[in-house]
């Protein structure tokens, strides 16, 4: 067994969307707050980017797809995506995000759930949402509620619309 650690990488899609009649202030995306105990009553810091881990086996495009239709219940919407790269977050994960221009109603979302011992140490498994809700916010006001890590992903997206700097992607497909 090799004494180096294997980095843990996640995979996610980041939807955005600009309402009708609105200018680049009006731009909108889809996060997730996260499910689970720990999270909460908890909002600052407590919400995600639709992702998930990988496997070696797995292409990181294939496991964003994948994630999304676990945490929201339906496959991603089809269309453009758009590379925004990785982050390695503070916990050493290293996180890929695709953005996508769709809209979806937050409130249809049917997400996964998990399985822990809650309390811990009581020796009961309890069943979580993976996602306890999904919300469209501006990305100010998602970037307060974004775990910090991903926060770049904002700024990067916001380099997309403003002036295309950002490289599209082959689709998830």
């Amino acid at each position: 067994m090799s004494s180096r650690k294997r980095s843990t990488r996640s995979a996610g899609l980041l939807l955005f969307r600009r309402p009708s009649g609105a200018d680049r202030a009006g731009l909108e995306v889809l996060i997730a707050h996260m499910g689970g105990p720990f999270w909460a009553g908890r909002d600052s810091a407590a919400w995600s980017i639709p992702k998930g881990e990988y496997g070696p086996d797995e292409e990181p495009a294939a496991a964003a797809r994948r994630e999304f239709e676990e945490e929201f219940g339906r496959p991603a919407p089809e269309g453009e995506w758009v590379a925004l790269g990785e982050a390695r977050q503070s916990g050493g994960k290293t996180v890929t995000v695709w953005a996508l221009e769709a809209d979806l109603d937050a409130a249809t979302a049917v997400p996964g759930t998990f399985t822990m011992e809650w309390p811990r140490g009581s020796g009961v498994s309890r069943r979580f949402p993976e996602v306890d809700r999904f919300a469209w916010y501006a990305p100010r006001e998602a970037a307060e509620r974004l775990v910090t890590g991903q926060r770049v992903f904002l700024d990067r997206l916001r380099e997309h619309v403003e002036g295309g700097r950002v490289t599209p992607a082959q689709d998830g497909s």
